[in-house]
């Protein structure tokens, strides 16, 4: 099961009252670049985001937007800060005793004076919630495999079709192939004809000659690698690694193969073949650049 490239995944999730949310975006790209977009307090845990992304993802150019919205957590709680008050009711009750002063305070009159309360906000658990980021992009990265796995089904299928017109374009030479040598060898004996016109042919001289014409010509180490690697190429289809690297190198192989084909090929019967073998296999190229 090959997987694209191109790909895209969210989740959201929880952290006490703090919600999470991860996003993936990915394109084309010969090596794998993980770009991780988050708040930059949490730049802390970027390398273990990153660690996450490159166990399910070996090819491609990654985006990573994480977003984390605490306003539902920022609780704040207002506290005496008791040694303070307890100084100034010391104080309050010494200006009582000692100068027949009244000490009649109120509460919010003693609120206001300076540093009696205090406020506090509540602290968030940071282990919990590298845990709780990391758990959103495992299941971030599951829905992102899940549409990049659809998508290298379709492009399973459509290369699994061109592999079988170049199969079937592969047999057609190797039909052609055996013609063009027939060919040759009628149209040697009509030109000795007409040049020798009533003198005798030499036959063993025109057999030599379609064998040497034979030999130039012959395409059939070149078809059996072409069918080789179409069958390498259907078993890499199969495959649940990455593949995208070795089909690259397959690909050019067949274009190989096909282009040496074209150039010992001498009739237009060849030629046709090697332009429609050409342009699957240009195609097949194209696609494979969507694999990982």
């Amino acid at each position: 099961m090959i997987k694209s490239m191109t790909g895209y995944g969210i989740a959201k999730g929880e952290s006490g009252a703090i919600s999470i949310t991860v996003e993936l975006k990915s394109v084309n790209n010969r090596y794998l670049d993980c770009n991780i977009r988050m708040p930059r307090v949490y730049t802390a845990i970027e390398d273990t985001l990153k660690a996450a992304v490159t166990r399910s993802i070996s090819r491609g150019k990654v985006d990573v937007f994480i977003n984390v919205d605490t306003s539902k957590a920022e609780s704040i709680a207002v506290k005496i800060n008791k040694p303070v008050a307890d100084a100034y009711i010391a104080v309050l009750q010494t200006l009582s005793d000692e100068y027949g002063l009244s000490s009649n305070v109120s509460a919010i009159e003693f609120a206001r004076f300076p540093d009696v309360l205090q406020l506090e906000k509540n602290e968030t658990d940071a282990d919990a919630l590298t845990k709780d980021i990391c758990a959103v992009l495992e299941e971030a990265l599951r829905n992102f495999d899940i549409m990049r796995a659809r998508e290298g089904d379709n492009l399973s299928s459509d290369i699994t079709q061109r592999l079988n017109e170049i199969e079937r374009l592969t047999n057609n030479a190797e039909e052609s192939s055996p013609k063009s040598v027939a060919e040759y060898r009628a149209k040697l004996e009509a030109k000795m004809t007409e040049v020798l016109q009533n003198k005798e042919i030499d036959t063993s001289r025109i057999l030599l000659e379609a064998a040497i014409f034979a030999d130039r010509v012959a395409i059939n180490e070149e078809t059996v690698r072409l069918k080789s690697h179409i069958e390498q190429l259907r078993a890499m289809l199969k495959s649940r690694e990455p593949v995208g690297r070795k089909l690259d190198f397959l690909i050019q192989e067949l274009n190989r193969e096909a282009n040496t084909i074209g150039s010992k090929g001498n009739d237009v019967e060849m030629a046709h073949i090697v332009v429609d073998l050409k342009a699957e296999i240009e195609k097949i190229r194209e696609q494979a650049q969507n694999i990982e």
